[in-house]
């Protein structure tokens, strides 16, 4: 995760620690990464790594990263064992994956809004 996002995330809970708890991505052991706000050095991260989904552009919560025991990164610092998401879409009367629209198409589709017909 950047340091800029890092900020973000303190800025939008209003704490000084976060702890992130869950099952390391790579070995599957449960896994607590803390990560505390200190003004002196910046950020303390103890137990792991957090990373950020790549297609979570807002914030909902904890569920939009995944974690990583110590061991698991000191061993391969990237995400490894991980495969995205492929999201399809309709545009212009047939079904596409979104990673192959252009920029216009892509912009008009984090515009949508969803349809409730319960309401």
């Amino acid at each position: 995760m950047k340091v800029e996002e890092l900020h973000d995330l303190f800025d939008r809970e209003k704490v000084r620690e976060i702890v992130f708890e869950g099952t390391c991505k790579d070995c599957g052991k449960e896994t607590t990464v803390i990560i505390n706000a200190t003004t002196a050095i910046g950020f303390v991260i103890e137990g792991g790594a957090v990373y950020k989904v790549h297609d979570a552009e807002d914030y909902k919560g904890k569920e939009n990263f995944i974690i990583k025991c110590d061991k698991c990164y000191e061993k391969e610092k990237e995400l490894t064992n991980f495969q995205e998401c492929e999201v399809y879409s309709r545009v212009v009367g047939y079904l596409r994956p979104t990673k192959q629209w252009n920029p216009g198409k892509l912009s008009e589709f984090k515009d949508r809004k969803t349809f409730d017909k319960s309401l």
